[in-house]
């Protein structure tokens, strides 16, 4: 589960927690089994109850949520209501957590998978299609198929045939190959849908290749581009040859390829060795060398100092300069006692406790500072009287913080994560679409705009403000650019307007953060997943997975993933990036600095990139020696993070140490 999201399946849990002695002596029923539902049509799901005895129980009262196999993504696959019906929304396998309280007070909770079906298929979309295509090329296509309602359709049998596969064919990777100059045409089946393409292959004119590259020696994670000139018989360049790229060889001492390179020609090694990388159109080849050593960019960790908190969990946190020029933290509290912890970090060696607020809240997830530093804003999650939303704090005076104001209006189902930009308040409201309130007056905040995505399963975690851009995390819709202020679409805080949007893999978008990386000229969206196991506890050991997509959206309209970091066997939450490095608060992972220096391609874990990473143990935590850091951030020569068993930590990086120097005796 995605517990981050504080969803009504996370609050149902942690209130009814107590009760699990009555599950076990109560079974649900549930029929039909197994329970499908088509793309926006309805079924009933009917539960019934029996004691340890056998016994009927009288009808219960009925509460579901949903949940996917791999995590709970709310809203994006179904809707259901008390009585049982569930509509279909999103195709996919997913889990309903089904509360069932009988009149007599006895609880019970089960599960019951459902499989959201596709509407019949309506067309196939072929892309990836050269203009021309030449003998002796290979092309890669990129093969869709869409339903009526325009949903990819999964796990289906495709096939394809060509009238004249002796000219050219698709094989079973849906490659188009072509074999010599002609005509054909090639259907490509799915299921019982057919869709045709006429293709004509052209003799290949290219008779020589050159192949150079920008460097013949590189570190692991170093992008080499390869260029190809070819020419043909007389000489004559070839403007647009079709050339296949392919890379033999691998790391010193072993067998094995650690290295690809992609149809534009970009090479990048994860390990150190020699690898060859060839060329090909036709029957021409041609070959060149290229020679990696190790990135040796490794750093050693050490602790300067600790806020320590072990009673509650610590989630989020944010690090200022005060109008009195000295340093402060404020660190928030989640699943807990409805605290806000406020810290002087001037010597971060010896961090002080100097005040905390206390709001009607169980989890005061997210905390915020303006950019005057005069102003802070809190969240609010499962207030008593449901009247959850925001508090504005002053914190003129970090020793003797003070309520200015609260506001609910529209965020009464609570509000997870909010950012402050430019004197407004952009906060999520009950993970569906984010408010945007003017706190010009910090005493009497106004909404004055918002913005929702047109989705029946949207679902938003997080928002982000940069120049005007707020970059919304939005689970199964991806990132999404949004001008709020900076004017290239015409947008301001009370008229958002949506600039672009990029789906990531695995459809679990929890966090974004957007950089120019000045080195190579794009601009990058790093796009961070969280996906929690089922039934999870934050009171036990808990394994996430997830991981970051760098996104280039260099090009707005033609967004494209060309990067990720993915530490094995964890999971990835917030994170940070300042002059060239990565800040990562990676969960069981701890905290990882990774450098993103240059151009990226591939698996940057995999290639050395990783500067060093702590491991924050300690005995005496919430969960003892459990880690489960939530994020980090730079912050004047020193790195902070929280941990939610462990709260606040400063450590810092010791300098980069030199070679060793290899004396040869004679």
């Amino acid at each position: 589960m995605k517990f981050h999201l504080l969803s009504p399946v996370v609050i149902v849990m942690v209130l009814l927690a107590g009760l699990s002695e009555s599950t076990a002596q109560i079974k649900l029923g549930f029929e039909p089994q197994p329970l499908e539902v088509t793309v926006g049509e309805t079924v009933k799901l009917n539960v019934t109850g029996t004691d340890a005895e056998g016994n009927k129980l009288e009808t219960g009262n009925l509460n579901l949520f949903q949940l996917s196999t791999a995590g709970f993504v709310p809203s994006s696959a179904t809707v259901s209501d008390s009585l049982g019906n569930i509509t279909g929304m999103i195709p996919g396998d997913y889990r309903l957590a089904v509360f069932w309280l009988s009149s007599t007070g006895k609880f019970a909770r089960g599960y019951v998978d459902i499989k959201v079906l596709n509407k019949p298929i309506a067309k196939i979309n072929i892309e990836s299609l050269p203009g021309k295509v030449y003998s002796g090329s290979i092309h890669q296509l990129q093969v869709e198929v869409l339903d009526e309602m325009n949903f990819p359709v999964e796990d289906i049998k495709m096939g394809s045939t060509s009238k004249n596969p002796e000219i050219a064919e698709i094989d079973n990777l849906f490659n188009l190959v072509a074999h010599k100059a002609g005509k054909t045409t090639i259907s490509i089946k799915a299921n019982d849908f057919e869709t045709k393409i006429d293709i004509e292959v052209i003799a290949n004119p290219v008779a020589k290749l050159e192949l150079s590259a920008n460097t013949k020696q590189a570190r692991t994670g170093d992008v080499v581009t390869f260029t190809t000139v070819a020419s043909d018989k007389r000489g004559n360049a070839v403007a647009d040859p079709q050339v296949t790229y392919s890379v033999s060889g691998g790391p010193l001492g072993t067998d094995g390829a650690s290295a690809f390179i992609k149809s534009n020609g970009k090479f990048v090694a994860e390990k150190p060795g020699s690898y060859t990388v060839f060329a090909s159109s036709g029957d021409v080849v041609v070959k060149q060398v290229v020679r990696i050593e190790e990135r040796g960019v490794q750093r050693e960790i050490e602790v300067v100092g600790r806020g320590s908190i072990t009673r509650v969990h610590t989630a989020d946190f944010w690090l200022w300069e005060a109008v009195d020029g000295q340093d402060y933290a404020v660190t928030g509290t989640t699943a807990a006692e409805g605290k806000a912890y406020f810290w002087r970090i001037t010597n971060p060696g010896s961090m002080e406790l100097i005040d905390s607020i206390q709001v009607d809240a169980r989890g005061v997830n997210d905390v915020k500072i303006s950019e005057d530093g005069k102003i802070c804003v809190i969240s609010r999650e499962g207030a008593s009287n449901r009247k959850n939303g925001i508090v504005v704090l002053d914190v003129t005076n970090p020793a003797d913080v003070r309520i200015l104001s609260t506001f609910t209006e529209g965020l009464t189902g609570g509000v997870h994560n909010l950012f402050i930009y430019k004197d407004h308040v952009y906060a999520l409201s009950n993970g569906q679409r984010y408010d945007i309130i003017n706190i010009e007056d910090p005493r009497n905040p106004r909404k004055v705009g918002k913005f929702e995505i047109d989705n029946p399963g949207r679902s938003i975690h997080d928002v982000w403000v940069v120049d005007g851009i707020a970059y919304s995390s939005n689970w199964n819709d991806g990132v999404i650019m949004v001008d709020v202020g900076n004017g290239v679409a015409g947008g301001s805080p009370s008229n958002p307007v949506e600039i672009a949007r990029s789906k990531t893999e695995g459809d679990a978008n929890h966090t974004a953060f957007p950089y120019w990386n000045k080195e190579t000229g794009q601009f990058i969206i790093i796009a961070g997943d969280e996906v929690f196991p089922l039934d999870f506890n934050l009171n036990e050991v808990i394994i996430p997975k997830g991981y970051l997509h760098f996104m280039d959206f260099t090009d707005i309209n033609n967004p494209k993933e060309i990067a990720r970091y993915k530490v094995p066997g964890a999971g990835s939450h917030n994170f940070w990036v300042e002059d060239g490095l990565l800040y990562i608060g990676y969960y069981n992972g701890g905290l990882r600095v990774v450098d993103i220096s240059g151009e990226l391609q591939g698996d940057l874990y995999k290639q050395g990139r990783e500067v060093g990473y702590f491991l924050p143990m300690d005995k005496n935590g919430f969960i003892p020696n459990n880690v489960m850091t939530w994020g980090a951030r730079p912050y004047k020569g020193h790195i902070y993070f929280t941990d939610m068993n462990s709260g606040l930590w400063a450590v810092k990086m010791k300098p980069v140490q030199p070679k060793e120097t290899k004396i040869e005796v004679r």
